[in-house]
């Protein structure tokens, strides 16, 4: 495994490989990863569209961004209202605060961490980077409480992901409900909604959830499986390649999984994010009033983990 720092236009970005991967980070960009490679296929798994890297600004709508790679969510993805405690009534920002805001990157004898400080929040938080085999890139996250007070909070990892038609969404076997939180047109039904996975029933008939549809269907969604998770993994399939792409993730720690779905929908894009989540249903004041919700104690500290494994099938 090797780190090197390179330059991307205006941006310093911090390349790491293995004999398997290869993977680009812009600590600037909120710690964004702009490449997640496969080096024996050639496979680039995460989607780039034709904006140009950046960032809007902070607390500015998040679709005025790049919109592309993979940003993290924290401490909510829709913007709200937090409601509990001395911030109570303070203005969470669209996805978010980290994504839009710089990150400080330091290489250390285990690998690359990025960190960033809470603006209207009082935390710190760290995600640190290894490869435990050449196959798996493992982030550890350090979430830091600097008050007294705990802090609830939504994180969730959202890489968008290069698809094609036919691909496989494979998660647990026991999951089999979903909830809506964003569908185009409500073809799904509206935010709260339950529908079945993977086949759900629609105003047109038969939905199947679990496989990547035509670039061109002009739909969109976004929904949460309706229950907490047992078993703490997902992955996106290629059957024609035999490419596999798999999260592997702590469910005491991160307990919910959302699927974003956009097959030409929204701005024409055409990508799907896995994205375990510690709350549930995008919206942070809402995980709060149903207790679907992480916490870290005062002057605690919250950890997780994800590690995403590159595969390829016998063929």
């Amino acid at each position: 495994m090797t780190w090197e720092k390179s330059k991307k236009g205006e941006y310093e970005y911090w390349i790491g490989k293995t004999e398997r991967l290869c993977i680009q980070i812009i600590p600037e960009l909120g710690s964004k990863i702009i490449s997640l490679k496969d080096r024996l296929t050639g496979r680039e798994w995460l989607w780039r569209g034709e904006r140009p890297l950046g960032v809007p600004g902070y607390g500015l709508p998040f679709n005025r961004g790049d919109g592309a790679g993979w940003d993290e969510m924290f401490p909510s993805i829709n913007p709200c209202l937090y409601s509990k405690g001395p911030w109570s009534g303070i203005e969470v920002p669209d996805h978010g605060e980290v994504w839009s805001i710089p990150w400080e990157a330091e290489m250390g004898t285990n690998g690359l961490s990025c960190s960033v400080n809470g603006i209207r929040f009082p935390y710190y938080l760290e995600k640190r980077f290894s490869f435990p085999t050449p196959q798996v890139i493992r982030m550890d996250y350090f979430l830091h409480n600097l008050s007294p007070f705990p802090f609830f909070f939504l994180w969730a990892a959202h890489p968008l992901f290069n698809i094609k038609e036919g691909m496989e969404i494979l998660v647990p076997d026991d999951l089999s409900e979903v909830m809506v939180s964003y569908s185009f047109s409500n073809r799904l039904g509206k935010f709260g909604d339950v529908v079945d996975w993977p086949i759900a029933e629609s105003k047109n008939g038969h939905i199947c959830l679990n496989k990547v549809e035509w670039k061109n269907s002009k739909v969109a969604e976004k929904f949460y499986f309706n229950s907490k998770l047992s078993k703490g993994w997902a992955s996106l399939r290629d059957s024609e390649t035999g490419e596999r792409l798999t999260f592997h993730f702590p469910v005491d720690r991160v307990p919910y999984l959302a699927i974003w779905a956009n097959y030409g929908g929204f701005d024409g894009n055409y990508q799907v994010a896995i994205e375990p989540s510690t709350g549930f249903l995008d919206d942070l004041s809402y995980a709060i009033g149903e207790n679907k919700i992480s916490k870290v104690e005062g002057h605690s500290t919250y950890c997780w983990f994800l590690e995403v494994a590159i595969e390829s099938e016998e063929k």
